[in-house]
């Protein structure tokens, strides 16, 4: 056994730290990422049903000039550990709100890795200071996401039809003020997990 000269004899051997989740730019190579997210049934069973991949290229040339102009984030998920991007986190601002959106790939999903990057990209709409109060929609029936935001300090505002996709849907309405939120308070769920790259 491998023992540290600190350590005390009968000590437990010191375990590695967890790895860290990473966040990034939305890149050129993401293609094959947003594919795999955006024409899976799964993944978009919330959001009307999976994207025709002919739409998808075009989708991410827009998503890629809304981050150079900044009038969006669109970070990518990559999970502490692994080598493919496991999901997207989206803050945007439309029709005079701020609005956040996420999805995880279903291999990556139950790993609270959503709920994580959710609270990541919060902290830093605080330190950002410009996006006011953020507001997520999901779909009534979208049991995951709606804990992510009930566990995220997000208010819940009621349930009403929101348009995603030229389809109408029916939603749960959540908001949240990051500038209201003592500094840190979703960092510490967080902040050790996910690191802005």
């Amino acid at each position: 056994m491998d023992v540290s000269p600190d350590a005390v004899v009968g000590d437990p051997p010191t375990a590695a730290p967890p790895a860290v989740d990473v966040l990034r730019d939305v890149e050129p190579g993401d293609l094959d990422a947003y594919v795999r997210m955006r024409c899976d049934p799964a993944v978009m069973a919330e959001l009307g049903g999976p994207q025709p991949r002919e739409r998808v290229a075009a989708q991410l040339r827009r998503d890629l000039e809304t981050v150079r102009d900044g009038s969006a984030w669109i970070k990518m998920i990559i999970p502490g550990g692994a080598a493919q991007v496991a999901g997207t986190v989206t803050l945007y601002s439309h029709a005079g709100i701020s609005e956040i959106g996420w999805m995880v790939a279903p291999e990556f999903q139950g790993r609270g890795l959503a709920g994580r990057a959710v609270r990541a990209v919060l902290d830093l709409a605080r330190a950002d200071g410009r996006w006011g109060p953020i507001h997520a929609f999901p779909a009534t029936t979208n049991a995951a996401s709606n804990a992510i935001c009930r566990s995220g300090g997000f208010a819940f505002v009621g349930a009403e039809q929101t348009a995603f996709g030229g389809r109408l849907f029916r939603t749960n309405h959540w908001v949240i003020d990051p500038s209201a939120q003592p500094d840190g308070s979703s960092a510490g769920r967080a902040g050790d997990d996910v690191v802005p790259a």
